[in-house]
């Protein structure tokens, strides 16, 4: 790969060299590599057979994650957040000591490794929310909650240009990665200036099935406004608002002491 330096850019194919345009501007790269089907019979690269599996489910898996968390992430802007879920899904299923190689899976793996997985790298939750914060997950009763002391909002959130106003918001997920199914719940504040007044403890909670055998996920962001005219808007380009999975609990273990 290679960067176009001429003035005027191309794009399309010559010869052997393609021509395109990405986010990192004008590329160039050369035409070539191994035959699909030898891939897919030789020997020689039965280890790329398996990487590919294994990242085809990585795939899968993150966009139905993505999927069940889909209203908030509606909200937020980065276009490179599902490459990014996809490589922490691999190291996922990489973790799962269970299967062997090509057969590793999300279920087996270690689902705890997304905790602190951030979907927007422009505004990040840790740069975003400096109020301290607790999060917890009752299995048994099905409730994924996070619970924030009053805070100063001025003081304690670091918000963009132009915003007057946040909302603090939670989802849980409980993903049954084999079936591609899932059940989602959401909560949020109201609508809150960004002053000087404190707010108020802030307890929000969300229910999945109760006495789940599947991994939970919950994910805790703030978005922004702008008020104009004594009407809220809210900052449609999503560029800033935060969004992360804070706390997960993988598949509980079994009467036998392993992996459900």
């Amino acid at each position: 790969m290679a960067r176009q330096s001429g003035i005027i850019p191309l794009k399309g194919t010559i010869g052997n060299i393609t021509f395109y345009k990405t986010k990192a501007g004008h590329l160039a790269r050369e035409k070539g590599g191994v035959d699909a089907s030898r891939i897919a019979t030789d020997p020689a690269f039965v280890r790329t057979r398996e990487n590919g599996a294994e990242f085809g489910r990585a795939g899968k898996a993150g966009k139905l994650l993505r999927t069940a968390f889909r209203a908030m992430l509606m909200n937020i802007s980065d276009s490179y957040m599902s490459s990014r879920l996809t490589r922490e899904m691999v190291k996922v299923i990489q973790a799962d000591a269970t299967n062997v190689r090509g057969k590793r899976n999300v279920i087996d793996g270690e689902a705890e490794l997304l905790k602190g997985f951030e979907f927007n790298s422009n505004g990040r939750l840790g740069g975003t929310l400096y109020a301290p914060f607790t999060t917890a997950i009752d299995r048994t009763a099905g409730t994924l909650k996070v619970d924030i002391p009053a805070f100063i909002p001025v003081n304690m959130l670091a918000s963009p240009a132009g915003s007057t106003h946040f909302k603090v918001q939670v989802a849980g997920a409980e993903i049954d990665f084999e079936a591609e199914t899932f059940v989602n719940s959401s909560a949020a504040s109201t609508e809150l200036p960004i002053d000087a007044t404190p707010t108020t403890v802030m307890n929000l909670a969300v229910n999945v099935t109760a006495n789940s055998t599947k991994p939970l996920f919950l994910i805790l962001g703030v978005e922004f406004y702008q008020q104009v005219n004594g009407a809220l808007y809210s900052l449609k380009n999503g560029l800033y608002n935060a969004l992360a999975l804070v706390d997960i609990s993988g598949m509980p273990a079994s009467p036998g002491g392993g992996s459900a």
